[in-house]
């Protein structure tokens, strides 16, 4: 295994700065979507479950078309940074339509117009998520550093990530003490703000990746396809490590309900106030009083949730330094699917209960968001090892659209429940804030699941592919010491 170190402290902290800004943009669009689309235009959820599963069926078209141009264009602005300079301006512009809709006067141009910006913001975000958690494996042949500095990257994007989350419980009770506003003009102004800050300066913090990092490994180009030669995508589907890592990371999509699904759980199942006092509050007492209970309730569950998931980030580096990334997802899945079970049978009733539940069912969520990326490297490793070709953007491609094909999921759970529990959305927000305790059992309990059952069971079944997971120990040794020592045969220098 190779020990020679290649990126200098200052590359990391670029890198991680950048992540960071990432993870702000694409947090406030994972975490809120579904409540801007469901809560605030009132759109149908019939309409927002059909537009998420013909969006996720493009991604399975261009996410790969992406990671085909990464691999065989050559820009000279840099391989894989060139795209890092030019993406985040639009990525802005198109967060901020995406929850800035104008007063359109019909449902029908509404449907229009988000199916237009939510597409756009996808296609676009695309042609930035890949390549940039391809750069790493440009950045270093050192499959130690790489795995590293992945797991530092994806531990500050989630940091990022949670920022959205912080602003919303913040503005919520701000503006509802302090502006004449209620219900859907409460919630549009909420996430104008949100928005705003996310976009601009998750931006600004991005592009730095462009401008404070250095590509080292610079492999030639995949071969002209001949008759002997099998296609890209052929060989993307063949190597196995890759298949596994990728269909483990779909099984677990029900770990983005613990962001996703919190502000809906919020809204219509935990409460923790007065429940004799808000009987007699009305008008913007009410709704104050209601915000107040949202931002809570969102506080406790992010903190737990954050706790959990940037504890198993942080632990996860010194971790994979004793144990394989198979081991760490075996093991934080089978804690996190127990800790969900658990919380469903504690109830919506016990709030703090489940919150110390929260705290452990998010463990995977923060070892499998650093592991997976991490071992993406390696299954590409091991193509390069077994076929002489590194399909680096293809196969960060199919990691992407793992992760945009996840958080799909997940939301698409949460608009089921809507239909499931027939919630009339549109009457609620017409007024004030949901109440909770004015909603259904079969709401509470059904909204409730998309944070303890869903989840469990999902935690559970991803378990299975990492038990066919063989790169690791001597193998992975072996393929390390091979794979460098046929670079070093084919005349590649990496640069320091």
């Amino acid at each position: 295994m190779e020990n020679k170190k290649y990126v200098p402290t200052k590359e990391w902290i670029a890198y991680c700065i950048a992540a960071c800004g990432q993870g702000m943009v694409y947090g406030i669009m994972s975490s809120y979507i579904s409540d801007y689309y469901l809560n605030v235009l009132a759109l149908s959820p019939l309409f927002v479950l059909l537009l998420m599963f013909f969006a996720r069926i493009w991604d399975a078209i261009n996410d790969p078309i992406m990671g085909f141009i990464v691999d065989h264009a050559n820009p000279k602005r840099g391989k894989i940074k060139s795209y890092l300079l030019y993406t985040p301006l639009p990525i802005a512009i198109l967060t901020l339509l995406l929850f800035n809709a104008p007063n359109l006067n019909t449902p029908a141009k509404l449907m229009v117009y988000a199916t237009i910006t939510y597409v756009a913001w996808g296609m676009t975000y695309t042609a930035c998520d890949v390549p940039f958690w391809s750069l790493p494996n440009a950045l270093t042949p050192n499959a130690s550093e790489r795995g590293s500095i992945i797991s530092l990257g994806r531990t500050v994007n989630g940091v990022g990530a949670a920022i959205p989350q912080a602003l919303f419980m913040l503005l919520g009770p701000v503006l509802a003490a302090n502006f004449a506003l209620t219900g859907k003009a409460l919630e549009q102004r909420k996430y104008t703000i949100i928005s705003l800050i996310c976009a601009i300066i998750g931006t600004l913090l991005l592009i730095i990746s462009y401008f404070k990092t250095k590509e080292r490994v610079k492999l030639p180009p995949p071969p002209k396809k001949d008759k002997n030669t099998p296609n890209s995508l052929k060989l993307v589907f063949s190597c196995k490590p890759l298949m596994l890592t990728a269909l483990m990371g779909i099984l677990s999509a029900a770990r983005y309900l613990f962001q996703a699904g919190a502000v809906h759980v919020a809204r219509y199942s935990f409460f923790i106030g007065d429940k004799e006092k808000i009987k007699t509050l009305k008008g913007a007492a009410l709704e104050e009083a209601l915000q107040g209970n949202l931002s809570k309730v969102s506080l406790c569950l992010a903190l737990a949730s954050a706790a959990g998931m940037f504890g198993a980030m942080v632990l996860t580096t010194p971790l994979i330094k004793k144990f394989s990334y198979k081991q760490i997802i075996i093991v934080s899945s089978l804690i996190g699917s127990a800790s969900s079970l658990a919380m469903w049978f504690i109830g919506y009733n016990h709030f703090w209960a489940c919150v110390a539940c929260i705290f452990f069912s998010t463990i995977p969520c923060g070892t499998i968001n650093v592991c997976a990326f991490a071992m993406t490297g390696d299954c590409l490793d091991y193509m390069e090892w077994k076929t002489g070709v590194r399909l680096t953007g293809l196969g960060s491609a199919i990691q992407s659209f793992v992760t945009k094909f996840g958080n799909a999921i997940a939301t698409s759970a949460i608009i089921v429940m809507y239909m499931v529990v027939k919630l009339d959305v549109a009457s609620i927000s017409a007024k004030v804030t949901a109440n909770p305790l004015d909603q259904t059992p079969l709401v509470r309990n059904g909204m409730f699941s998309i944070i303890s059952l869903i989840p469990a069971i999902s935690l559970a079944i991803c378990i299975i592919p990492m038990l066919f997971y063989n790169l690791t120990g001597e193998t992975k040794e072996k393929m390390e010491k091979e794979l460098a020592e046929q670079r070093a045969a084919k005349g590649i220098e990496i640069e320091a």
